[in-house]
């Protein structure tokens, strides 16, 4: 397990897997250990994954300032990790809240970034919002499943505010709510640091005008991904996400939810080598 210091002295650790042209992952959560991500549905059979744990998560050092788990401080570990790989310039690939990390970095660091893959990203540095309407919308999508009933209404009390999370409506973030699902989402509590977690969107992380003034010039190339039963973002979110960027497409995978990979493994990694395998100077093809 490779490992490399911060210019604070915090170590991270990053985890390498399989084979081919190097791809740099941040994992979402937030603040959850990479290990979620997996193989990313079998794509390390085409590309060396190289999947960054965030300071105080998975096997990277606690952070000595609880502060620079805000998503912007974060930035800065993210070129450090690059400029340790050796890489000149990198593919990048974020999920969920890594999204709005990736768009800090590209913003600040443009001729580091050669393509970016969103994947269900938060684009909250954009200033966007998922709104409880739209999760709700994305719900009740859902009304055929034989778990619906009991996590809607769970779901729309906690969206309201009149209740606490609760376990019962995870299965609105996943596409299937199978056995491999349910798997991933135990997973989660103790792949997730908390307290990190709660600093990662704090006050005075994003400055949304300044990001999208950066992003607008931006030449590498951008995929965002959604899943088509989504919440977070739902795919015309994602469309507008997309229309940040001035050499971006969107993509919907049927059927999916937050962690498209796991939903139908074959279309993800089919659509993301599409992307990846592309001349990046080629003419994007019409959004989906």
């Amino acid at each position: 397990m490779p490992t490399f210091t911060t210019v604070d002295g915090t170590r991270l650790a990053y985890h390498l897997r399989g084979e081919g042209e190097p791809l740099a992952v941040l994992p979402g959560g937030p603040m959850r250990a990479s290990a979620y991500l997996g193989d990313l549905g079998g794509l390390t059979a085409h590309r060396r994954l190289a999947l960054l744990d965030l300071r105080g998560t998975g096997d990277s050092a606690p952070a000595a300032d609880p502060e620079t788990y805000r998503c912007d401080r974060l930035v800065d570990d993210v070129e450090m990790w690059r400029a340790h790989m050796g890489l000149e310039h990198m593919d990048l690939l974020a999920h969920s809240a890594a999204g709005s990390l990736a768009m800090l970095y590209a913003a600040r660091y443009p001729h580091r970034v050669r393509r970016l893959v969103l994947i269900t990203p938060n684009p909250s540095a954009l200033g966007m919002r998922t709104t409880p309407e739209d999760r709700l919308a994305a719900a009740r999508l859902r009304a055929g499943e034989p778990w619906f009933a009991e996590a809607f209404a769970s779901f729309q009390a906690w969206l309201a505010g009149e209740a606490d999370f609760d376990d019962v409506f995870m299965p609105f973030y996943y596409g299937r709510w199978d056995a491999a699902a349910r798997a991933h989402d135990a997973a989660a509590d103790e792949q997730t640091n908390d307290e990190a977690a709660d600093r990662y969107f704090g006050e005075g992380a994003f400055t949304p005008d300044a990001t999208r003034a950066a992003l607008a010039t931006l030449t590498a190339s951008v995929l965002v991904y959604a899943g088509g039963v989504d919440g977070g973002p739902r795919p015309d979110l994602a469309r507008r996400v997309a229309e940040a960027f001035p050499n971006a497409e969107s993509t919907v995978q049927p059927g999916a939810g937050h962690y498209p990979w796991l939903d139908d493994p074959e279309h993800f990694v089919r659509h993301t080598l599409a992307f990846l395998d592309r001349d990046p100077d080629a003419a994007l093809p019409s959004a989906e």
